[in-house]
Order: structure tokens, then C-alpha cells, then sequence
């Protein structure tokens, strides 16, 4: 079975994919998946979507610089998402460890992406968890 944090990161995965396909405000997807599911998405879910969206230009930018010869824009979306959940959780969400937010992109990444994009999604988000232990300690020893 499924763990409710592991639905909230596929729902909000496949939120942050509509976004960028349709192009549509997060708050009309939002709305449209409540009314088509007969329920709205769990607040972790609307946690996550809402944080990347608010920070994405930073998200952006670090994953930027932990990127060999990959803009943005040339990663597939399913990858540049999970990558994008697995930071904000790395910066923000200061109660789950930097190896479950890591993981849990990982896991997401080998079911919903192409045959490397667990080992591209675990490379970045790895260099960047190994920067953040660095300066701002381990999440795992608070």
C-alpha cells in the first residue's frame, strides 16, 4: 500500500506536470482535481505544489548549479519536477530528513520517469543534500 506522504508527492508531481503542460493557474488544477475526484488534495499535497511554485526561481536557480550540461529546459518535466518536490522538502521542510525527501524522489522517479532518471534525480538531489549538510547541518541529528 501506498503511504499517504508517497500520494501527496505523485499528486503533486502530476500537478506540477499539468502546470507546465496546460499552462493553467495552480489554483484552477487545484479546483478542477477536486471536482473531477469528489475530494481536494491533501495538504501536504497543496504543501508541496504551492512551496515550488512559490520558490521556484530559487529551486531553479540551485538546481541550475548542480547541473552538468542540462538546462532546465532540456530535462524531461517528470524529472525537473521530482527534482524540484525533493529540494523544496530539502530546504523547507524542516521535519523530514534530507534521505527520505531523496529517496522518495528517487522511488517516484523509477515509476514515473525514463530508465536513468532515478540515478539523474538521486546525482542532483544528492550534491545538492551533501552542500546543505555542510552549511546547515544534517536534518537526520535534529
Amino acid at each position: 500500500m501506498i503511504s499517504e506522504r508517497r500520494k501527496a508527492r505523485k499528486d503533486a508531481l502530476e500537478i506540477l506536470y499539468e502546470k507546465e503542460i496546460t499552462g493553467q493557474p495552480l489554483e484552477q488544477i487545484l479546483e478542477n482535481r477536486k471536482l473531477a475526484r469528489g475530494e481536494k488534495p491533501s495538504e501536504f499535497t497543496i504543501e508541496l505544489v504551492e512551496g515550488v511554485e512559490k520558490h521556484t526561481q530559487q529551486i531553479d536557480s540551485i538546481i541550475s548549479g548542480h547541473t552538468d550540461n542540462w538546462t532546465l529546459d532540456r530535462m524531461p518535466i517528470v524529472d525537473r519536477n521530482l527534482i524540484r518536490i525533493g529540494l523544496y522538502e530539502l530546504l523547507y521542510e524542516e521535519d523530514i530528513p534530507y534521505s527520505v525527501s531523496i529517496n522518495e524522489a528517487v522511488e517516484l522517479a523509477k515509476i514515473y520517469g525514463m530508465e536513468e532518471s532515478s540515478k539523474f534525480v538521486n546525482g542532483i538531489l544528492g550534491r545538492i543534500a551533501t552542500e546543505l549538510k555542510e552549511t546547515r547541518g544534517s536534518k537526520e541529528a535534529r
